[in-house]
């Protein structure tokens, strides 16, 4: 046993410790559980009982040894790493990394697609304010009072706070937003661009011709189909003599021009408070190409918008004269003609800021 504590102390001292790796074989050889000191350890119960205090005493001073070297050196090793360069073997000369562009979003693509094919025609460019009054939004577009647009469940109020020291009078409740009639809200954020086209009809002279692209909110679950916010534009045209004919011939214009001349086009009978007649506008569904599938319902047609001829009560709350002038209006959301035209099939895609998708569209103009 004295033999081979003399021969562990001096392979203890000659070990060489300069790296982390040569650090840990280090502790692994010696000081671990598993070492040669923690074998001699073991081995102390087969000495003689008389020799076995003084052999006790010396690999204690062989351990107490080890650790002290293992530590010393624990603590050089850590220093020339704080104090060594990132990346000592780096080559200067070389060329840089380049930076990676960024890419146009798609909606951004699209969007300025639409404000290009109608500008050719002599539509120009209005927007508005995103957080809207209750005129703008419902009441200058035919909106009745007990609309379910106008329902909290639907449409985001944004309520004012009580000013300092002023007290609520008691009031009866609103039957549409269950609230005070003197405190119920009178702004919210808008749930479509249709109030920018009552701002251009209040403040701009005749005739007008105008798109307006813009963001809008709703009160929705988010999913594959649905967004709270989303991207609509919508077009006004009112002049003397305008007819259904002019709003189908522009119709026709845009999709022509968006998805190609192949595309067919149709119109459906339908409802909107602010224009009469009304129409839903459908055309063939670009993924079967008109032969049915699970995303037309194998109808081989697709929803883009809805459009119609402005309300005369439409016209003359925003200050023209009705018998003299029509018009027509239209609106579509963005993000549907952008999932038609790049086959997207989840909303959530334009607003998850995911690399790999947004580099798809990289190059397209």
């Amino acid at each position: 046993m004295q033999d081979t504590i003399a021969r562990l102390r001096a392979e203890i001292e000659a070990y060489d410790v300069t790296t982390p790796e040569q650090l840990d074989q280090f502790r692994i050889a010696f000081t671990g559980r598993k070492g040669q000191l923690a074998d001699l350890f073991d081995q102390l119960k087969t000495v003689p009982q008389d020799q076995r205090r003084a052999v006790g005493q010396e690999l204690n001073q062989l351990k107490q040894s080890a650790l002290t070297k293992f530590e010393a050196r624990q603590q050089e090793v850590e220093a020339a790493a704080a104090n060594a360069p990132a990346n000592p073997t780096f080559d200067y000369t070389l060329p840089a990394v380049p930076n990676a562009l960024g890419t146009r979003h798609p909606l951004s693509l699209v969007r300025e697609e639409m404000v290009r094919i109608f500008s050719r025609i002599g539509f120009n460019v209005a927007e508005g304010p995103e957080i809207e009054d209750d005129w703008h939004n419902f009441t200058a577009l035919n909106f009745p009072e007990n609309h379910p647009a106008r329902d909290m469940q639907d449409t985001f109020f944004v309520k004012s706070a009580p000013q300092a020291g002023s007290q609520q009078p008691t009031s009866e409740l609103d039957p549409v937003t269950a609230v005070p009639v003197s405190s119920a809200p009178n702004h919210l954020l808008r749930t479509h661009t249709s109030t920018v086209q009552v701002r251009v009809m209040e403040s701009q002279p005749l005739p007008i011709r105008s798109i307006m692209p813009g963001r809008v909110y709703r009160n929705e679950a988010i999913s594959a189909r649905a967004h709270m916010m989303f991207h609509q534009v919508e077009g006004i045209y009112i002049d003397e003599n305008v007819s259904f004919a002019d709003l189908k011939q522009t119709v026709y214009y845009f999709v022509q021009e968006m998805f190609g001349e192949d595309i067919q086009i149709r119109f459906r009978p339908s409802f909107f408070p602010f224009t009469e007649p009304s129409a839903e506008i459908d055309i063939t569904c670009l993924i079967c190409k008109g032969k049915g599938c699970n995303i037309c319902k194998g109808s081989g047609w697709v929803e883009i918008g809805g459009c119609g001829m402005v309300d005369p009560a439409v016209l003359q709350q925003s200050g023209i004269d009705a018998e003299r002038y029509s018009g027509y209006a239209w609106g579509m959301g963005i993000e549907r003609i952008t999932m038609l035209k790049y086959q997207i099939k989840d909303l959530r895609l334009f607003t998850e800021n995911d690399t790999r998708f947004l580099r798809q569209f990289e190059g397209v103009q």
